[in-house]
């Protein structure tokens, strides 16, 4: 399945789920402590609050956030390595050292050079994924 990284409609990726895994309504309704139309609100919703995302996540046992992960990797410029940020008031955030090269990015990835729909310079430059790193998922995921 090739998904559009670029455009994301978190409702309906969460409907879809929901749909999947056929859960009610009422099941729902009671975990997100929300009313029937306010959980039928959320399928039309084109971003929701991190919080009820991650509520979100737990029940459906699918993590929605790596959705919006996958289009930073995608389509964000890559940090400044020069930067530096001399402030001492500056705040930590967290750093995390698991890749985010998940396998479904990856297969994305190759798909889009086997269909011929970009080539192996266009991805390097648009998606700046480093070019051994491209080379090596082409070698061991390309469908012969």
């Amino acid at each position: 399945m090739e998904f559009n990284y670029k455009d994301i409609f978190i409702g309906q990726l969460i409907e879809k789920r929901v749909n999947e895994l056929n859960i009610p309504l009422e099941r729902i309704c009671k975990f997100l402590k929300l009313s029937e139309s306010d959980v039928i609100k959320i399928f039309f919703e084109k971003a929701i609050d991190t919080d009820l995302l991650l509520k979100v996540s737990k029940l459906l046992e699918y993590d929605f956030f790596r959705i919006y992960s996958h289009h930073i990797i995608l389509y964000a410029p890559p940090a400044n390595i020069n930067y530096k940020n001399n402030s001492k008031n500056s705040v930590r955030l967290p750093s995390f050292n698991k890749s985010l090269y998940t396998p479904q990015l990856i297969e994305f990835i190759v798909e889009l050079v086997e269909t011929g729909e970009k080539r192996a310079f266009e991805i390097i430059k648009e998606y700046r994924i480093p070019k051994t790193t491209l080379y090596k998922w082409l070698k061991k995921h390309r469908k012969e």
